[in-house]
């Protein structure tokens, strides 16, 4: 029997209805992401592997990367609700996903003249964040590692984008140099939490996900209060923040970095709560998956745990061995099986 293994962030899971899939294969398109698989699921399987009562149809999108951090479609005949919508960052059950670009100001143009014509937007334009600069930095003489990062939220997508600068990643943000905006797979992906610390030993302790950072108070640069909207003066508005990566590799070294972890946030005071919002069946960005290997024992492991609305083991609109759950935290997941080690 395969041993057991589990991959960081494998896809990101997008729900929309027909007349959204040739728009938004093209938008993807723009960013580097082509469509390689599709399925489908008659009503009856989706009700048990996504507590749907939907026909769904569903297209695997990649980008560079072929391994991880992909992109689903999820084409629901009969959706639950509109999703998050343009709600922002900050609520709990918020997903988005985090990838690179060439030239973040030409989407920023894009996202204001989106606003301009009325279009449905929420988006922060570009943001300098600073990365580790020498304490005696001197301009023009030293390298400079930044980067300029902004929000893109639309009815069914939630983006943050970012360009680096004088500094690389090759793991990383590896950009498709063909698609218009020079994009990349997702480098990671996000949640807002709500729960007691211990909660989020699920990930680690269950799923066996590595916890780089630890219920760490964040830094409060201008990037991340513009994005999340985190008022500095408010001691009530305290971010704390979780980084999972998938095991097997290590960050101490640069160039090992690798794209598909998890960011997860929790601030101090009460947030509105989206999980209805955030799962299938809803529009927009709803749910993350994992692939590992001998999903039986991963079956188990989920089953013991405080896991709850645990599927049995089903095959998925990809012809591939799937069970969903919702994990303590609130968040819908799917894993999904590999034919090789992830």
């Amino acid at each position: 029997m395969t041993s057991p293994s589990i991959s960081g962030l494998y896809e990101i899971a997008i729900g929309i209805t027909a007349a959204d899939e040739s728009k938004l294969i093209d938008y993807w398109d723009k960013f580097g992401f082509t469509v390689n698989l599709s399925g489908n699921l008659d009503a009856e399987v989706v009700k048990k592997l996504y507590g749907v009562d939907s026909h769904l149809r569903s297209f695997r999108l990649q980008n560079q990367v072929t391994d991880r951090s992909l992109l689903r479609l999820m084409v629901w005949d009969k959706p639950v609700n509109e999703g998050l919508g343009l709600t922002p960052l900050k609520v709990i059950g918020s997903r988005w996903g985090t990838s690179l670009c060439l030239d973040v100001f030409n989407v920023a143009n894009h996202a204001e003249d989106s606003q301009d014509l009325g279009l449905p937007i929420y988006y922060v334009p570009p943001q300098r964040n600073l990365i580790n600069r020498l304490d005696n930095f001197t301009p023009f003489h030293d390298v400079n590692p930044c980067v300029h990062e902004m929000l893109v939220i639309q009815p069914l997508t939630r983006q943050v984008i970012f360009q680096r600068h004088d500094y690389h990643r090759p793991n990383s943000g590896i950009i498709n140099p063909n698609s218009q905006f020079k994009g990349s797979e997702f480098v990671h992906a996000g949640l807002i939490v709500d729960c007691e610390d211990e909660t989020v030993d699920f990930y680690d302790q269950v799923l066996g996900l590595v916890r780089i950072v630890d219920n760490v108070e964040s830094g409060y640069n201008a990037a991340s209060r513009h994005l999340l909207d985190v008022k500095k003066d408010n001691p009530n508005e305290k971010m704390f923040n979780y980084y999972f990566i998938a095991p097997g590799y290590d960050l101490k070294h640069k160039n090992d970095v690798r794209s598909g972890n998890f960011e997860m946030l929790r601030f101090e005071g009460n947030l509105e709560n989206k999980h209805s919002y955030s799962r299938p069946g809803c529009l927009g960005l709803s749910l993350y998956t994992l692939q590992v290997t001998n999903i039986n024992f991963y079956h188990q492991k989920v089953t013991e745990s405080e896991a709850r609305e645990i599927t049995p083991i089903i095959i998925n609109e990809f012809g591939e061995k799937s069970f969903s759950f919702i994990a303590p935290d609130g968040y819908f997941w799917t894993l999904l099986e590999a034919k090789t080690s992830p």
